[in-house]
């Protein structure tokens, strides 16, 4: 963050992006009723920028123009200045997103929007160079356009933007059509996938290469419903790649945002939490499927990251990291060049490092073509047969290796980590802990998780208007949407299975009944992405959402679905049912074309469709018996399993949900820890060993 006299408003600003351009000579104002009000009584139209602490790109634009005198005078004599996070408030983004992306064919950040006083965008962008370049207007250029047409021609501005409004409204509005629910849906997003998998280099589409975690997650499912290779072998080869190219921090674990090649080799560099969190769930359901100990190796590298970085000591989980230390740099934190290897190793480590990793003189980087991006290149086999070592010692200078150079890059100026807790970002980490806690019996990653949900619960959870959006220095701040709610409380249910905590369980219902209440359409069933009875925005631009794609975190609309259906099998609640199945049945004429961008909605509707399946694992805690029967119980041998236990106390005590209140009580305890499987409300003879309850889980039986 740079160290200099602040000049404008958004040194008051909770957002660490936001403060970052408190020093800019631009008149900077946050979102608020008072700059609308302002920019209607100066008659200005409004310069909106969008952008986020850990955008390279923002950061250039920041550099280039917002730093430039000259651009910031006509800035302040020309606009009214808006700046906002977009994790701060993707509500507001996700509504001048479709605005810019409609206007344009292209959205992203930084966003540029210019709108009316009244909030309605009339031109936009995304990154603009303060000259003319590359194809693009230049933003000294733009901003005289835009003033002048805003001058001349003010009927035909106003005009235009109501229209553009007026067609937005549009965009996202989903009407029940009588469409039924059926596995053709899914078959339909599953060969959308099919098509766009690269059988080459794994993942989906050419480049830019983003992670689909929740692609991963369909095709999963849909090899454990049919046993068909070819599913699991799209998530083998992807993650396989994934992990080896430079998009995975070979040295600090973790996965940068997405990679610029096909190859998966060069990254943009920031680390966010929801794809750490989403992505160590497919790591660890592909280890547990496969076997495949690479996986493990990769999971438990994702943890440390986010045991280094992102885990705040008071509990939850920090937003995200910056791909750059300075204004200055691109990812030079994380790149090496070979020089810096070799000052830091021994000959011997330098020799298996730099085959390992494929460190050269020339690297990857257009800005420093000395630094290199860390890749597995070479395996420790070929690199053994070259150094006349053996794969064993090759292993060994590696591992030490790695150590040195990560010991040495601590001591270098770090990237910035946003402290910020997002409320539906720690509810998706919270799951993927908890699943690292079934796959792996890692206590450590269980109690982070808890820890993460207490904290929320205790201090950003209101009991009429549900969770808080974010938590800043132990302040709830910014009204709760949607994401936060859903995925919040698909991480209490994880919590409740796993601990038998009444507790969870009831918190849970309570947020989605709040939920309902709040964000849920009566007329035409699902969810909007803000809350009905929120106060109106700024500026009266508003755009009624239903968050149906995966973008880059799974849709809320579906993950409302799968909630719902949770809830209504344990409290055996059939309105629940009643609510996921109006929910998925909304977007059914719709789902097929939005293919790999809809697994969420094809998962929620397999998952809808099929029976549930529920083990309960009964037995004292500690006992290694009921250990035995616990590790078998989380491993995934069908779809939509899930694994929960309790200690016999909680039985006798009667703390159990309705669906289970009329079957445990009545088991045979006294012969020591069971587990029982049930499906549809219908439940096997329990079982004590291990073996037994494998084979009631078979897919065969």
């Amino acid at each position: 963050m740079p160290d200099t006299e602040t000049t404008n408003a958004l040194a008051q600003a909770a957002s660490p992006y936001l403060r970052s351009a408190a020093h800019q000579p631009v008149e900077w104002q946050e979102w608020s009723r008072a700059a609308f009000e302002r920019a209607a009584r100066e008659d200005k139209p409004i310069l909106l920028d969008i952008g986020a602490v850990w955008c390279h790109w923002c950061h250039v634009l920041d550099r280039e123009s917002y730093e430039n005198p000259e651009i910031a005078r006509l800035i302040n004599e020309h606009f009214v200045a808006i700046k906002v996070d977009r994790d701060e408030r993707p509500d507001i983004d996700a509504r001048y997103q479709t605005a810019v992306t409609a206007l344009t064919g292209e959205g992203g950040w930084p966003l540029t929007v210019f709108l009316t006083p009244d909030g309605k965008p009339f031109f936009g962008g995304t990154y603009f160079p303060p000259e003319d370049a590359g194809g693009r207007p230049g933003m000294k250029r733009l901003l005289r356009s835009v003033a002048e047409t805003y001058r001349a021609q003010r009927d035909r501005v106003a005009a235009s933007a109501e229209q553009i409004a007026q067609a937005l409204s549009r965009v996202e509005r989903f009407s029940p059509d009588g469409q039924r629910l059926g596995t053709g849906l899914v078959d339909a997003i599953l060969g959308s996938i099919e098509r766009m998998f690269d059988p080459r280099h794994g993942g989906f589409g050419s480049h830019p290469k983003f992670p689909h975690p929740s692609a991963i997650d369909l095709l999963l499912d849909r090899y454990l419903e049919t046993r068909r290779e070819p599913w699991l072998t799209m998530v083998t080869v992807t993650l396989e790649h994934m992990a080896h190219g430079g998009i995975y921090d070979q040295l600090g674990g973790g996965f940068h945002r997405y990679s610029v090649d096909e190859r998966w080799i060069v990254p943009h560099f920031e680390k966010m939490s929801y794809d750490n969190a989403a992505l160590l769930s497919n790591y660890l359901r592909a280890y547990q499927i496969t076997g495949n100990d690479f996986f493990r190796e990769i999971s438990l590298g994702i943890l440390a990251f986010i045991e280094s970085t992102l885990s705040d000591p008071s509990g939850g989980f920090y937003a995200s990291q910056d791909a750059d230390y300075s204004l200055h740099d691109d990812g030079d934190y994380f790149t090496w060049t070979l020089e810096e290897v070799k000052a830091v190793l021994t000959e011997a480590e330098a020799a298996v490092i730099t085959q390992r990793y494929h460190i050269e003189e020339q690297g990857e980087m257009h800005h420093n073509p000395a630094k290199n991006v860390l890749f597995i290149d070479q395996p420790f086999e070929a690199i053994a047969a070259r150094l006349k070592l053996t794969v064993a010692e090759v292993e060994r200078l590696a591992a030490s290796g790695r150590a040195k150079l990560l010991a040495a890059r601590w001591r270098r100026p770090a990237p910035f980590v946003d402290p910020t807790l997002y409320a539906g970002w720690n509810g998706l980490m919270a799951s993927a802990l908890i699943d690292a806690y079934k796959a792996l019996g890692l206590e450590r990653a269980r109690d982070r998780a808890l820890m993460a949900l207490e904290r929320f619960l205790a201090q950003a959870y209101d009991p009429a208007r549900g969770v808080y959006h974010s938590l800043v220095e132990g302040r709830a701040r910014v009204e709760g949407l949607l994401d936060d709610q859903v995925f919040l409380a698909a991480a209490l249910l994880d919590a409740f299975e796993i601990t038998g905590r009444r507790a969870y369980f009831d918190q849970a219902l309570e947020l989605m009944e709040i939920t309902l209440r709040r964000f849920g359409d009566d007329k035409d069933g699902g969810f909007f992405d803000t809350a009905k009875d929120r106060e109106a925005p700024p500026g009266g631009f508003d755009m009624p959402r239903k968050a149906f794609q995966d973008s880059p975190t799974p849709a809320a609309n579906p993950m409302a679905a799968l909630v719902l259906d949770r809830l209504a099998a344990l409290a055996d609640r059939p309105d629940f049912r009643h609510q996921a199945e109006a929910t998925l049945a909304l977007f059914a004429s719709r789902a097929e074309e939005y293919g790999l961008h809809a697994a969420t909605y094809g998962r929620a509707v397999a998952n809808h469709l099929r029976p549930a399946v529920e083990v309960v694992v009964v037995g004292e805690k500690g006992d290694e018996r009921t250990e035995r029967l616990w590790r078998t119980a989380c491993e995934p041998r069908r779809a939509g399993q899930r694994a929960l236990r309790f200690e016999p106390a909680a039985i006798q005590a009667g703390e159990l949900p309705a669906a289970l209140a009329a079957t445990l009580p009545h088991l045979p305890l006294d012969r020591g820890p069971l587990a029982l499987v049930c499906r549809e409300m219908s439940c096997r003879p329990p079982v004590w060993r291990p073996e037994d309850l494998a084979s009631q889980l078979s897919p065969s039986d």
